[in-house]
């Protein structure tokens, strides 16, 4: 969805901190209303049906909770984020379980703020895109709150280390070791969150279509050259994509991501070079599938652990955080009703298997 014209309610009563939304949000051009208490505010959110409602705890009538229990019984779609200077972790957590999405404490930067409205209306979006979306398994319920708890640290750290940045000088060698040492830990944590939410995401069931595989290993092939400028040139890619191979039933965006993750990991495996080979070409044993294999020539992996490949977590990397290959299985094999395996031997290279249904999975026929 477009971000221009999406309703946004503001339930607060500091005056001074509606404007400060109000400017911040302005170059969004968002539909900004505005409740200065807690009963116009639930009001207003059943008339007006906005999309995100930025929710103050302490109102001059009604204890914030109540605010939004009474709101997303109203809406279960309702997406809350709620700013306050009020409570600590507890009460983020509190919030959260009673169906908040964010948790910002104020005083709040325009950036932080701006970024949090994103999210939430994304993550919105893709709960409207599945009617059917489950609550998350006990082990990931704690995912948006632990997003929640890493991301807004690291973009105090991040603005922190930008003024620092600034007022160095470029001369001193240990300090600019220094601050890229953060910048780049900084960048990792933040990729962490972000491969935390997606695997957690709804998917986008309406967002499947027909799709080229020779485009989307294309495209990966593009951006894995961008992502590993240095090992590109000791890295040789063949691709091969059969001209009968035809286009397939799915999510451009997941497959392509999850493509991405299996040629990053053999980019990785492979520090002094080698070759990776990509091959795309009908299923043998599967009329009307197709099967992507990817080859690679790197350090591969002990039998013993290819059976833990897909759990959350697990990693043979020392800075891997395990969400690469689970986030695999669950986009091809539970979102494309796919499969995908995995052949490894230490030193000899590692080969995954990915097959996915050319067709329109059951009860999709009618989605383009």
């Amino acid at each position: 969805m477009e971000e221009n014209g999406r309703k946004i309610l503001v339930v607060d009563d500091n005056v001074d901190f509606v404007n400060y939304v109000r400017r911040a949000l302005n170059h969004k051009d968002y539909k900004i209303s505005i409740a200065l208490d807690g009963k116009t505010g639930i009001e207003k959110a059943a008339a007006e049906q906005p999309e995100l409602v930025l929710l103050d705890m302490k109102l001059p009538d009604l204890p914030g909770e109540v605010v939004l229990e009474r709101m997303k019984g109203q809406d279960k779609d309702l997406a809350v984020v709620v700013v306050t200077g009020y409570g600590g972790e507890q009460v983020a957590i509190d919030m959260m379980r009673r169906g908040a999405v964010d948790f910002l404490s104020k005083p709040v930067e325009p950036d932080i703020l701006v970024r949090a409205v994103k999210n939430a209306l994304t993550i919105r979006d893709a709960r409207l895109e599945d009617r059917q979306f489950h609550p998350y398994p006990s082990l990931e319920i704690f995912f948006p709150f632990l997003a929640h708890e890493i991301r807004n640290p690291l973009h105090a750290i991040a603005g922190a280390l930008t003024i620092i940045r600034k007022r160095s000088s470029p001369e001193d060698e240990y300090l600019s070791q220094s601050i890229k040492i953060i910048s780049e830990e900084v960048d990792h944590l933040n990729n962490f969150v972000q491969e935390c939410l997606n695997f957690v995401r709804p998917p986008n069931v309406v967002r499947i279509t027909r799709i080229d595989p020779g485009e989307v290993i294309s495209a990966v092939v593009g951006l894995i050259s961008q992502m590993f400028p240095s090992e590109s040139g000791n890295i040789r890619i063949n691709v091969r994509i059969d001209p009968e191979l035809p286009k397939v039933y799915a999510n451009y965006e997941e497959i392509k991501q999850a493509f991405l993750n299996i040629v990053k990991n053999g980019f990785e495996a492979m520090p002094n070079g080698g070759e990776l080979s990509i091959e795309a070409f009908p299923s043998s044993g599967s009329p009307g599938n197709i099967d992507i294999l990817f080859r690679d020539q790197g350090t591969g992996m002990k039998k013993d652990v290819l059976h833990s490949l897909f759990n959350p977590f697990f990693t043979t990397k020392p800075r891997g955080n395990g969400l690469g290959m689970a986030l695999c299985r669950r986009i091809v094999v539970e979102r494309h009703q796919g499969k995908i395996h995995v052949e490894s031997e230490e030193n000899k290279g590692t080969t995954v298997k990915v097959e996915l249904p050319a067709g329109p999975h059951p009860g999709e026929e009618s989605v383009s």
